[in-house]
């Protein structure tokens, strides 16, 4: 396996992921529209300088992906002023519980430090006990839970 920046011919399988993501999330998500939604602008994040998104590689077949922004922070009290964000994470179900998102996630993190970031967040629903596993696992830890309600 060999992770690597994603590029433009990249696209085509990467747009599969996302609905990929989309699809897994419906059931944490009653809000998401009908049919197909897009998430990122992939060709942006592709061609930012302020981003990274990566794909891994099992015999020459894209498996997985995920991306890392530095974002600025919205407000004037945290004790930095960038963040990475991470988002994106997607492995095909056949090659799950293999590491490969680790493989990702701790090249992504690597990225961020060479920028000087020291924050790293992403999102995940609470629901998703296997993300939050996951993620856990790399060394993150819960810090806000968004609440809602319909009326």
């Amino acid at each position: 396996m060999i992770t690597r920046v994603a590029t433009e011919q990249d696209l085509e399988i990467l747009l599969e992921f996302e609905q990929g993501i989309v699809t897994a999330e419906r059931p944490f998500n009653s809000t998401l529209k009908d049919g197909k939604i897009h998430y990122y602008d992939l060709l942006h994040l592709i061609q930012s300088e302020d981003s990274l998104v990566l794909v891994t590689e099992d015999n020459n077949e894209v498996i997985a992906s995920g991306y890392a922004k530095i974002k600025q922070t919205e407000n004037n009290y945290s004790d930095f002023e960038t963040y990475a964000y991470l988002g994106f994470m997607y492995v095909k179900p056949e090659h799950r519980g293999k590491g490969v998102n680790k493989l990702i996630l701790d090249e992504l993190i690597g990225w961020a430090k060479s920028k000087d970031i020291h924050e790293i967040r992403l999102d995940v629903y609470a629901q998703n006990e296997s993300a939050l596993k996951a993620y856990e696992k790399a060394g993150f830890e819960s810090l806000i839970v968004t609440m809602r309600m319909k009326t």
